[in-house]
């Protein structure tokens, strides 16, 4: 199949346009700045310059290209590490998965494009009621902390659209916590705050995280393309959730670090915000059954664990060598 890729450089972009031309699809890839055209043409795709949020270059760009699918998988995390700020550092991100999303489904549906499927999140945007580990079925967070407020309501917008759509059909795949070298929990800066003890943790770190390596959340969106049912929503996990009272001092060990600084509530609520306190004390994670029966796909990378203790075994060697 020809397929269009929205974010092709990105966290998933990159690995996704990989799978997608290793499993004999075509694949035209969208960025945003010229200078990454390149590295697209070199992945063996064909390069489309354009904004995502300039509605009549998407159109241009996917009616030329063509495609029978579109994947959505645009992002701007430039400034995604002030979780402080969350909606803030987020901003860019939300205008793609609102205004992006209306976009590119109206030149999918210009171009006769038949199948549209969207990156969102699950972890924290489900109710923090009823259980620690959620699937598909259940409710998103109706009164969401202010700090994640508007991000929240941008994933259910991007969900509502997508899944709503006929023609296109389609799919949306919640997407855990991102790990793989140089992404999500793995970021430079998330690394340099454990190490000087500046990721405390809160309360009784009793949050519950979902989390995923960037390969296997490629090779499940390329078994979304050939198998997922239209108007569904996939979650895209590993098979071991995590309290932020395991993960977070278990990564910190890993990397040589001492134990993270603990935090009480109130003061955390204070100095971070009612968001960061729910995010590390209140959220659930997520279940990935309803993908692995569906899409015929279970990760390559089981648990964070493991991958975590590899990357953090690379991100030590890279620190001596410096």
């Amino acid at each position: 199949m020809r397929i269009f890729v929205a974010g092709a450089t990105g966290a998933v972009g990159h690995p996704l346009v990989l799978a997608l031309i290793s499993s004999g699809h075509s694949v035209v890839g969208l960025t945003r700045t010229a200078a990454k055209a390149e590295t697209i043409k070199q992945m063996g795709a064909e390069p489309v310059v354009a904004d995502g949020l300039d509605a009549a270059a998407i159109r241009a760009a996917v009616v030329s290209a063509r495609p029978e699918v579109i994947i959505h998988e645009m992002t701007d995390l430039t400034d995604a590490t002030d979780l402080r700020h969350f909606d803030r550092a987020f901003a860019n991100s939300n205008r793609l998965r609102t205004q992006g999303t209306d976009y590119l489904l109206a030149a999918a549906r210009e171009a006769g494009v038949k199948r549209f499927i969207a990156q969102s999140f699950c972890g924290w945007a489900f109710a923090r009621t009823d259980g620690a580990v959620k699937t598909e079925a259940d409710e998103r967070d109706a009164d969401p902390p202010a700090g994640l407020r508007r991000t929240v309501e941008a994933m259910r917008y991007l969900e509502q659209r997508t899944t709503g759509s006929s023609q296109p059909e389609g799919i949306v795949l919640r997407y855990g916590a991102f790990y793989g070298p140089g992404t999500g929990v793995f970021g430079s800066y998330t690394v340099q705050q454990i190490r000087h003890r500046r990721f405390p943790l809160i309360g009784d770190g009793a949050g519950w995280w979902s989390f995923v390596h960037v390969d296997d959340a490629a090779a499940a969106t390329v078994r979304a393309v050939e198998r997922g049912k239209p108007g569904n929503t996939y979650n895209i996990t590993d098979d071991e959730p995590a309290q932020v009272r395991d993960w977070l001092p278990a990564l910190a060990e890993m990397l040589g670090a001492k134990p993270p600084l603990h935090l009480p509530v109130w003061i955390a609520r204070f100095m971070a915000g009612e968001h960061m306190v729910a995010l590390m004390t209140q959220v659930c994670a997520a279940s990935n059954a309803k993908a692995r029966k569906e899409l015929d796909w279970q990760p390559a990378h089981s648990s964070w664990r493991e991958e975590f203790a590899v990357l953090a075994g690379n991100s030590l060697a890279q620190k001596s060598a410096a």
